[in-house]
């Protein structure tokens, strides 16, 4: 799990107005961010298929708010994707 702390800083740090914790550049950083901790999770319990399972969701949902960033503002996309070190 994702720390509290952790999570405010990565809402402060990619947030686009003082109140913002919805948009999609945020939700992509959480998702990054839980989706290296779990892949850490299963290098060291590799059996572990509900948390690989976990991970192909958390992936999938990431992939689909790129793709919809993308389509609506695509330097964003490219912005977020170097800063956060996405491949496309």
């Amino acid at each position: 799990m994702i720390s509290t702390e952790k999570k405010q800083a990565i809402i402060k740090d990619l947030q686009t107005s003082k109140t913002d914790t919805g948009s999609p550049e945020v939700q992509i950083g959480i998702l990054t961010s839980r989706i290296n901790e779990i892949t850490e999770h299963l290098k060291v319990n590799k059996k572990d298929f509900m948390a690989r399972r976990g991970l192909l969701q958390m992936v999938g949902q990431r992939k689909r708010l790129l793709r919809y960033l993308a389509k609506k503002d695509s330097n964003k996309y490219l912005e977020l994707t170097e800063k956060l070190k996405i491949r496309r």
